[in-house]
Parts: structure tokens; C-alpha cells; sequence
């Protein structure tokens, strides 16, 4: 029997990929999203042509009950689950003085409270080992006051990543994979993105490759715990 990896935002974008990195790593999927049906439903095609067994669930995170929902159906896919990726995030745009706190709650509920219960659930069936991975920002540590609760939640994130690690060892590695510019967001214009780029020590922004690879990293090197991967093109640095 394979085993299982949970992947929460996993439909499209980064999250897919770290969902194709670990089924062709032969993970069998669970596959979270919670808007996006139809590319949830292409990305399902794409995993199970791999030959690897996949099952969507859709759910809310906000929500602590949708929470437990997904573990419910988690649980019925009888497979031990050892890998857990906290992808799912949103990213609320607005100055310290605009934002409204419905967006701040959002924020903070989805990026930084989820990853938490969802660890709390992980650890009690990861009885004979696994490792979470919560994927966290560059922006954690730069003072973004366009999107004040999404760079807060980043920094939690990091924060509660260190938290866990120490609580769940030594049989559950918990780490933080912390991306640069990837992928363009609806956010930006293709000019502002290009001008990000630019301004990057690198040059460029990263593939998919350079950042799953760092998952692959954190499965294969077992003494790693409480620490957050950058993969930033040098973006820390400016």
C-alpha cells in the first residue's frame, strides 16, 4: 500500500504542482480546493494518469468543522498518511488603514490558523513518522503594507512552524518552504511583474521545478526539522 500525502489548495497554481511532484514520487493524493471545481477536477485527471490513486475534498478551512470534514474522508482512504503540505492561502490586498477586518480574519484564518489544526489532526495518525510542510513567503519577513494580513500570516506561519517542530519530534519533521516570485498573481500587471523581476539579484523568476524540488529535499534529508527553506531568486536580499 502506498502512502498518502495531503496537499490543501492543491487544484491549481503551486499547490498543484507540489500534488504532481508527490504522486510522481508515488504518494497516493488527497487533493484539497475549495473554489476551483474544474481545474480540482483536471488536476485529478493528471494525477490518476500517473497511475496513483487520488481523492478530491472540497472544504472550507476557515471553517474548523470543514476541517475535521476533510479528515473524516482522509481517514476513509486507508492509506498511512506521511506527508502534509499547507498550500491553500489567500492574500488580501489593502493598506494597514484600508483593509477590512473581515479580509484581516480571512487572512489569518486560512494561512495561519488552518495550518495549525490541520497539524494537530496530522500528527495523531502520523504514529510512525511523517513530515508536514507549511509553504510560507518571502514576504514573511519584508514589510508588505499593501497586504499587511497576508505578510503577518507569513510570519506566523514561520513562527508556528519552529513551534510545532519542537512539540511533534522526533517523529513528525515540521518545515516551511518559503517562495519568491513564481507565478504572477491577478494582483499585478504583466509590466508591475516584470519589474519585480528585474529587481531580483537573479534575474528571473523561479519554475515550478526549483521550488518543488525543495519538497523533495525535506522528504529525502529526515534531520531537518523547524526550519523554513528560501527559494527566493535573492529576493531576501534587496
Amino acid at each position: 500500500m502506498s502512502s498518502l500525502a495531503l496537499v490543501t489548495g492543491s487544484a491549481h497554481r503551486l499547490g498543484k504542482a507540489f500534488a504532481m511532484t508527490l504522486a510522481r514520487m508515488g504518494y497516493s493524493i488527497a487533493l484539497h480546493y475549495r473554489g476551483s471545481v474544474v481545474e480540482a477536477e483536471q488536476t485529478v485527471d493528471e494525477i490518476r494518469s500517473l497511475g496513483v490513486d487520488c481523492l478530491p475534498i472540497r472544504a472550507d478551512l476557515t471553517l474548523p468543522e470543514k476541517i475535521d470534514f476533510l479528515y473524516s474522508l482522509v481517514d476513509e482512504f486507508h492509506a498511512p498518511l506521511k506527508v502534509v503540505v499547507n498550500s491553500a492561502a489567500v492574500m488580501p490586498v489593502g493598506s494597514p488603514l484600508d483593509l477590512e477586518l473581515q479580509e484581516w480574519n480571512a487572512a489569518l484564518d486560512l494561512n495561519l490558523r488552518a495550518p495549525f489544526l490541520i497539524a494537530r489532526h496530522a500528527v495523531k495518525r502520523m504514529k510512525d513518522g511523517g513530515l508536514i510542510v507549511n509553504i510560507s513567503d518571502v514576504g514573511a519577513q519584508k514589510p508588505w503594507t499593501r497586504y499587511p494580513s497576508y505578510s503577518v500570516s507569513k510570519a506566523g506561519l514561520e513562527s508556528l512552524t519552529k513551534t510545532l517542530a519542537r512539540a511533534f519530534a522526533p517523529k513528525v519533521r515540521v518545515n516551511a518552504i518559503a517562495p519568491g516570485l513564481v507565478l504572477p498573481g491577478g494582483f499585478v500587471t504583466p509590466e508591475q511583474w516584470e519589474l519585480l523581476v528585474k529587481r531580483l539579484p537573479l534575474k528571473r523568476a523561479a519554475t515550478l521545478d526549483e521550488i518543488t524540488s525543495a519538497l523533495e529535499f525535506l522528504i529525502k534529508n529526515e534531520y531537518i526539522t523547524g526550519q523554513t527553506i528560501v527559494v527566493d531568486g535573492g529576493y531576501s536580499l534587496i
